[in-house]
C-alpha cells in the first residue's frame, strides 16, 4: 500500500522507504518500512506537523528511543536509530510481525489460562530486565504486548518509561500518565511517583484481561474506577471463570492490591506466585473488600451535568479530596447511607475541614442533585460510556450554585403555573353556568 497523500514528501525517511501506514494517532504515524540497502523490515514512528513545536513531547519522544535502545531484550521492541526528515522527528524499531495482546482478545475473547501464563510470564521477563536497569514501563497493557507468529512475546511503547533514579520532569506533578484501566491507583495520584509495584499491578490487570475477557473496571469514568481500585473493588477473576486456578487468582489478586506494600515485590516473585513457587496460601474470595470503615456515599456531576454516584471509606474519601480528584470539593454532596439524604460535604465534621467554603461565615445553598436510579449498584454510575484517558489531576463539574438568573427562571416559571390555574378555572366556571 501507498502512502497517502498527506505524507508523499514522505515516501522516503533517511535511508528507508515507505510501505505502508500501521497505525495512527494523535501525536504521529507508525509506518512499515524497508531499509533501501540491505532490505531489513522495520517500523518507522513520525512526529505528528502539530507536535514538532512541542518540547516536552520531543523530550518524551528522544527518551523512548534512548530507552529502548539501551534496554536489548529478546521481550523487548529494540530501537534502531533516530533521525529528522523535512523537521519532523522520525524512530526506528525493530517491526513486530504478529497481533498485540489486545487484538488477539478482540479476536477470540479471553485466553486458556496456561496460553495467558506462557505469554505474560515472558511479558514479566522483559519488565525484569528493565527494572534491572532502573526503568519503569509506566503503561503496560494488552495494547503494548506483542505476539509474534512463533508466540514470542515484545513489550512495545516505551514513551512513558520512568528512570528509577530521576526523571527529565516530563511527567507533570498531579498527571497519571498511563491507561486508567490498567494504572495502579497511586499512578493517578502523581506519575513521578511511579515504582516497580506500578508495574506489577498493570501487568496483574492485562492477566485479568487475558483469562477472562472484561476489562478491568470497564464502563467507569477515571474518577470512578480510581475510587473502586482504591476500595479493591474488582470482582476475582476466579468468579468470573470458575476453571481458574488458585495460583493464578492469588497472584492476580496481590498484583491489584490498592496497597503496593502488598503486591509482589518484584515480577520474578509475580511469575513465582503464578507457578505456585512461593508456598503462600491464597485466602478465601470475597465479593467485597475486608474492611471495618462505613461505607459513604459520594453524589457529584460531570461537566456534561450527568449525575454520578461513587462510594468509599471516610479515610478513601479525604485521600481523593485532597488529591483533588473530586474537582471543587464544594460541590460535591454525601451521605452514609446510599438512599439517605445527601447533603454538602461542608455539613459534615468527617469533611468540613477539607471544604475551603465550611471555614467562612456566609455559605452558598445548593439544590441537592438528581438521585441516581433506584436499581443502581453501590460505587455505579449512571455513565456507561467509554472512559476516556485521565489526564489532569482535577475532574471539571457543573457548579451547582443557584444564580440570578436561575431565580428569575424560577419567578417566571411560578408565575404561568398560576395563570394556567386560574384560567383552567375560570373555564370550569364558565362550563357549569
Amino acid at each position: 500500500m501507498a502512502p497517502n497523500a498527506s505524507e508523499v514528501a514522505f515516501e522516503v525517511v533517511g535511508d528507508y522507504e515507505l510501505i505502508e501506514k500501521i497505525a495512527e494517532g494523535g501525536m504521529g504515524t507508525v509506518h512499515k518500512g524497508r531499509h533501501r540497502v540491505t532490505g531489513d523490515i522495520v517500523a518507522i514512528k513520525l512526529v505528528a506537523p502539530h507536535m514538532v513545536k512541542n518540547p516536552t513531547y520531543l523530550q518524551r519522544f528522544e527518551k523512548e528511543y534512548q530507552t529502548a535502545r539501551s534496554l536489548v531484550h529478546p521481550h523487548i521492541v529494540r530501537a534502531l536509530e533516530m533521525g529528522t526528515a523535512d523537521g519532523r522527528p522520525y524512530l526506528v524499531m525493530e517491526f513486530v510481525e504478529g497481533d498485540s495482546v489486545g487484538q488477539m482478545l478482540e479476536r477470540v475473547g479471553k485466553l486458556a489460562e496456561a496460553e495467558a501464563i506462557r505469554l505474560i510470564t515472558q511479558a514479566a521477563e522483559g519488565l525484569i530486565h528493565a527494572h534491572n536497569q532502573g526503568l519503569i514501563h509506566r503503561d503496560i497493557k494488552p495494547d503494548n504486548i506483542m505476539v509474534t507468529p512463533s508466540g514470542t512475546v515484545k513489550i512495545a511503547d516505551l514513551g512513558l518509561v520512568k528512570e528509577l533514579e530521576s526523571d527529565l520532569n516530563l511527567t507533570r506533578t498531579g498527571r497519571g500518565l498511563g491507561t486508567p484501566h490498567f494504572m495502579a491507583p497511586e499512578q493517578f495520584r502523581n506519575a513521578k511517583n511511579a515504582t516497580v509495584q506500578c508495574d506489577i499491578y498493570s501487568l496483574g490487570a492485562t492477566l485479568y484481561m487475558m483469562v477472562t475477557g472484561q476489562m478491568p473496571f470497564a464502563g467507569c469514568p477515571p474518577l470512578d474506577a480510581f475510587m473502586k481500585k482504591m476500595n479493591n473493588e474488582l470482582s476475582p477473576a476466579r468468579m468470573l471463570v470458575p476453571g481458574l486456578s488458585e495460583n493464578i487468582d492469588w497472584a492476580i489478586r496481590q498484583a491489584m492490591d490498592s496497597d503496593p506494600e502488598k503486591r509482589q515485590r518484584s515480577c520474578q516473585e509475580f511469575v513465582d506466585d503464578l507457578a505456585g513457587k512461593t508456598g503462600r496460601k491464597a485466602p478465601p474470595m470475597v465479593t467485597e473488600p475486608s474492611n471495618k470503615e462505613p461505607w459513604w456515599y459520594l453524589q457529584y456531576r460531570d461537566e456534561e451535568g450527568q449525575p454520578h454516584l461513587v462510594k468509599g471509606t471516610i479515610s478513601g474519601i479525604r485521600r481523593t479530596l485532597k488529591d483533588g480528584r473530586l474537582g471543587d470539593a464544594a460541590n460535591v454532596v454525601a451521605s452514609p447511607t446510599k438512599k439517605g439524604t445527601y447533603r454538602p460535604l461542608a455539613e459534615y465534621l468527617q469533611f468540613n475541614d477539607l471544604v475551603p467554603s465550611a471555614t467562612t461565615k456566609t455559605a452558598v445553598r445548593r439544590p441537592k442533585p438528581p438521585r441516581p436510579p433506584s436499581d443502581s449498584k453501590p460505587g455505579t454510575t449512571d455513565d456507561s460510556s467509554e472512559p476516556t484517558l485521565y489526564e489532569t489531576a482535577r475532574v471539571p463539574h457543573i457548579h451547582l450554585d443557584v444564580s440570578s438568573s436561575n431565580r428569575r427562571d424560577v419567578v417566571r416559571l411560578a408565575f404561568l403555573i398560576a395563570a394556567a390555574v386560574a384560567l383552567g378555572a375560570a373555564l370550569a366556571w364558565f362550563w357549569q353556568n
